[in-house]
């Protein structure tokens, strides 16, 4: 998820009754949210750095542990030099409840989080949103200002506003958002279910998945592997629409060779790999050697995710491996 949606379900969840558990309650869930945006940082040191640090140890459950009790130990420093008090477990606990929400979103996407980090290396998505999903952040809104608005309409007409350390409003619009998903996953498997139970020129499914549109959760990218192609293709869930096969774009698997095998040999390809989960390598001439470019069909049509990232290898005439690089772009390079 991109940084507005973390920052608007923070403040929901920052007004849940944790301001009567702790002082500053809502600038410390909300930081605790941003802080691994951070990570962001890393794309100026390019894309192999990206790929290390993006939604790895930041977006890991000991990453959020971490950044929960450095955001605590801020903030009572911060408390202490204004003479205001904050005891560390409520502080710590209302910052892990932030950073926590932060992974969370995170793993909903397409792109994944290193949830075990350090201890493992797999990457966990469930591809139930896009990046930015304005459903989501339509329902956040709407539970936190509509609430405010009709508390600004009754002390117009003279009733005495309450007090409240628990929005109810908010509460709701997290509930909602949770509904949500759970309907993008009924809506998931249905999609998953048309692709799985179809032939594809005569071969069965390998595997097979489905991402989400970010403004329709009838609408999802399908992306099916068989023995000898990978296939894109869109899955429509409304009314009426049927499924069909056969509108696919394929992409024929790269015939065995001795490029491609070197190629995927290097260290390039196997970080690239360890990532992708839908990989297509093709294989050209350049010159009087070969270059090898991998990329993810994930990223194809996912939206908002730069295409991901793909890897460059060059072999020469001698079998040699003579460069290598991961490269941002879009994938059809």
């Amino acid at each position: 998820m991109e940084p507005i949606t973390h920052a608007i379900a923070s403040v929901a969840l920052s007004r849940c009754g944790f301001s009567k558990t702790t002082r500053l309650a809502l600038p410390m869930i909300v930081t605790a949210s941003l802080a691994a945006e951070l990570d962001w940082l890393s794309v100026l040191a390019g894309p192999r750095a990206f790929l290390a640090a993006h939604c790895t140890a930041a977006d890991s459950l000991l990453g959020a542990v971490v950044i929960a009790a450095i955001v605590a130990a801020v903030f009572i420093r911060i408390g202490e030099r204004f003479s205001r008090p904050i005891r560390f477990l409520p502080a710590f606990l209302a910052c892990l409840a932030g950073a926590s929400l932060h992974v969370l979103l995170n793993l909903t996407n397409s792109y994944g989080v290193k949830l075990l980090w350090p201890f493992s290396g797999k990457w966990f998505a469930l591809d139930l949103a896009a990046p930015f999903d304005p459903w989501i952040v339509l329902i956040l809104l709407a539970g936190l200002l509509l609430p405010a608005l009709f508390r600004l309409i009754t002390e117009e007409i003279g009733a005495k506003a309450k007090r409240r350390s628990f929005d109810r409003g908010a509460a709701v619009a997290l509930a909602l958002v949770g509904i949500y998903f759970a309907g993008r996953f009924v809506l998931q498997e249905r999609a998953t279910a048309q692709l799985e139970s179809r032939l594809y020129r005569g071969e069965t499914p390998v595997q097979v998945a489905a991402y989400p549109h970010s403004m329709s959760p009838l609408f999802w990218s399908g992306v099916v592997e068989t023995d000898d192609t990978l296939d894109e293709l869109e899955v429509a869930l409304s009314p009426g629409v049927n499924f069909d096969p056969e509108s696919a774009q394929i992409f024929y698997k790269p015939e065995p060779s001795v490029a491609l095998e070197l190629a995927q040999r290097t260290d390039t390809a196997i970080t690239f790999l360890e990532f992708a989960r839908f990989p297509l390598a093709r294989v050209e001439r350049d010159g009087d050697g070969y270059l090898v470019v991998m990329r993810d069909l994930r990223f194809d049509r996912t939206e908002g995710e730069q295409n991901g990232i793909i890897a460059v290898i060059a072999v020469n005439d001698k079998n040699e491996v003579t460069h290598e690089e991961l490269r941002f772009g879009t994938g059809q390079q």
